[in-house]
């Protein structure tokens, strides 16, 4: 996987995470976020922790965690917690597309795809879930499949589909 496209699956879902912590913001999560900034991410799960220790209902805090598991590269952990919010919230769109991105940097390709399904059946227009389940299909060698979800994603505004669709031989 190429540098850019790490860098590029990242930065929408910073967007949102940011936006899904200020909405439920206690003193745990504060100093979570201030370490995740400084790139300290073992201090930022060992507060999203404590942040679910007191709250177990907290699914914002489950998402930050498996977030910047992901980030560490854990996606495993990442995983766990990504299930643990759809099992809590069925409808957590995020939750979905977040966990097969976490699987297909496991290589978890199928897997993957039903995750972006579902995201898909929920929301039909997220970019995000089209994109990334343009990859998964991309690494079960579906190319005709990855090249239409990826030319989908881009018809919507996404910026890394058009990066992709301008970097592959998907005419």
């Amino acid at each position: 996987m190429t540098a850019l496209r790490k860098s590029l699956l990242f930065i929408p879902l910073i967007v949102l995470s940011t936006v899904i912590v200020a909405q439920n913001v206690g003193p745990n999560l504060r100093k979570a976020e201030i370490r995740f900034k400084m790139k300290d991410y073992k201090g930022a799960i060992e507060y999203y922790t404590k942040e679910l220790a007191d709250k177990p209902e907290n699914l914002n805090a489950y998402y930050r965690r498996g977030f910047t598991y992901g980030r560490q590269g854990n996606h495993k952990a990442a995983i766990r917690d990504y299930s643990i919010i759809v099992k809590k919230d069925p409808e957590h769109v995020w939750a979905y597309i977040s966990r097969g991105s976490s699987r297909n940097q496991l290589k978890l390709f199928e897997e993957a795809i039903a995750d972006f399904d579902k995201a898909i059946e929920i929301a039909p227009k997220n970019q995000e879930a089209y994109n990334n389940r343009g990859w998964a299909k991309h690494g079960l060698g579906d190319k005709k499949g990855a090249c239409k979800d990826w030319k989908y994603s881009k018809k919507m505004g996404n910026g890394e589909a058009k990066i992709i669709l301008s970097n592959t031989h998907c005419k």
